[in-house]
């Protein structure tokens, strides 16, 4: 029996990224390849044999990010001393910490695999491969943000000086300052 009230229609719903329909699926993957791997080396070696290989490697990534914090943490201090100095900072100190942090955090993660990319990501050249790779990454996201969106925001809020240097600014429109009985050709004065 119809009542002829036409059937609603509803927006279409928008499409999941790539990301959020693949990486659940991708972790699920990873966590059984682990444990099949972990078994397989059990079966090989012994139970106690895994053990101590994960509990080397939850104490090596400790020390790792120890070791990466701290001299994060030097560069850091070090910077601030130069600037107040009035000296200019060496640029690409810190370069690898986050990536050795990131190895450090793979290490402490049980599992042979995790272990594996956590070495991986402690030898310079790959750090420097992968930073790389990073920042062009980062820079063509920039360049092609979308109006109204966060890259945007950020690309317009960086202004640059000729000799290379980055200046923090912020942009005050004319519609803030004159309000709605100014003529609309007087401007403000410069100097405040």
């Amino acid at each position: 029996m119809t009542t002829g009230a036409p059937t609603p229609t509803y927006p279409a719903r928008p499409r999941r990224s790539r990301l959020r329909t693949f990486l659940p699926l991708g972790i699920a993957a990873w966590l059984v390849l682990e444990i099949w791997l972990l078994t397989v080396v059990a079966g090989a070696a012994s139970g106690f044999t895994v053990f101590l290989l994960l509990v080397a490697g939850f104490v090596l990534g400790g020390v790792v990010i120890k070791r990466a914090g701290r001299r994060a943490f030097r560069n850091l201090s070090e910077t601030l001393q130069q600037q107040q100095s009035g000296t200019a900072p060496t640029t690409g100190r810190g370069d690898g910490n986050g990536l050795m942090m990131l190895g450090g955090l793979l290490l402490m993660i049980p599992g042979l695999i995790s272990d594996a990319v956590g070495l991986l990501l402690l030898i310079p050249p790959v750090q420097k491969v992968l930073s790389r790779y990073a920042e062009r990454t980062l820079d063509r996201k920039m360049r092609e943000a979308a109006p109204g969106t966060f890259g945007d925001a950020f690309q317009q809020a960086r202004i640059h000086r000729p000799d290379g240097k980055v200046v923090q600014g912020e942009v005050i429109r004319d519609e803030d300052l004159r309000g709605p009985a100014s003529e609309p050709g007087t401007h403000p004065p410069l100097n405040r």
